[in-house]
């Protein structure tokens, strides 16, 4: 007990120690005492509305429900599992068997055609967003970076961009679904057609953030640095390699970032509209199915979705704060 209290002392009587002890705390309000008190009092603000709401389908679910409906697909989840278990169970004795009766028996293996669960369709989303963000990154850095270093490909590309930009998915889906279909004739697909809709038209909407914040991060290079890459007479592929990217890291962060939140805003319409598997189609599903379950079991899916949303950019931005040189840009 005696030296408990003699190294309490020294702490005490360390230099800085109270100031640090009182930054700790302030950092631990910040980050999350008041984070946490904003979530209770939405929970609280829903769950005293949900009860004044009636819709025709019941009253609007409160926190209660929609944790309820939350244990209830991951129930249906597990029971799914076990019935495609069975599935492939009873399909290998069967395959034994014939065997055992005929060893020229060709062994023909069927995959469990069950109904996708709530888990699987997250997965089929993110795999499509995922997809789509990976084709508009391949074709947003080339074109962001030659129009920040052209002047005349900047004022020919720019009207073309603000054009395109503010273009709906909605608007995208059906050109996409009528070119995919006269070109992706294959008899058997490696993707279905769904999914490349899907994939498409997420690469479009979220192309043209990505596209402006590279071009502008390549433009504003400073005049400094191309001196010194003209003084050193580097290659152009050199110049973008080792002045160009470097120095527009940030702004092509932050690009991506954008285009990665409207990717997966833009990815729930399409898989309504393109019937794609995954959260969009759930949602629909759900509102066409008008149980009295069907309001719970959508708003599991909007804060799955809000959930998802937040854990990407998160994810985004720690990749930021371990590529990037300015740590400051990736603070937030």
């Amino acid at each position: 007990m005696s030296t408990l209290i003699s190294l309490t002392d020294r702490m005490l009587g360390y230099p800085g120690f109270a100031a640090r002890c009182k930054a700790l705390l302030h950092t631990l309000l910040q980050e999350v005492a008041v984070p946490l008190f904003g979530i209770c009092c939405f929970l609280m603000v829903w769950s005293l509305a949900a009860r004044h709401i009636q819709t025709s389908l019941g009253t609007f679910p409160g926190p209660a429900a929609v944790m309820e409906q939350a244990q209830n697909l991951v129930v249906e989840y597990k029971e799914e599992k076990q019935k495609a278990a069975d599935f492939y169970t009873r399909q290998a004795e069967r395959t034994a068997e014939k065997l055992a009766a005929d060893p020229n028996y060709v062994v023909k293996v069927r995959s469990y055609t069950g109904k996708a669960t709530f888990p699987q369709q997250i997965v089929t989303s993110l795999v499509t967003v995922l997809s789509g963000f990976a084709v508009a990154l391949v074709l947003a850095l080339p074109i962001g970076i030659a129009i920040g270093l052209n002047q005349t490909m900047n004022s020919m590309f720019n009207p073309l961009i603000q054009i395109f930009k503010p273009v709906s998915p909605l608007a995208w889906l059906p050109l996409v679904t009528l070119v995919v279909s006269a070109v992706y004739t294959s008899e058997d697909p490696a993707f279905s057609k769904s999914f490349i809709n899907s994939m498409l038209t997420v690469a479009l909407c979220s192309l043209w953030p990505m596209v402006i914040n590279t071009a502008v991060g390549v433009a504003s290079i400073p005049q400094d640095w191309v001196n010194v890459s003209r003084v050193l007479r580097l290659s152009w592929f050199n110049h973008v390699r080792k002045i160009v990217l470097p120095a527009a890291v940030p702004m092509i962060f932050t690009g991506m970032r954008l285009s990665l939140g409207v990717a997966w805003m833009v990815l729930i319409a399409a898989e309504m509209l393109a019937q794609n598997p995954g959260l969009g189609k759930f949602v629909w599903d759900e509102f066409q199915n008008g149980s009295s379950n069907s309001l719970g079991r959508i708003m599991v899916a909007v804060l799955t979705i809000g959930l998802i949303g937040f854990l990407l950019d998160r994810t985004m931005l720690q990749l930021q704060r371990w590529l990037s040189w300015d740590k400051a840009s990736a603070s937030r």
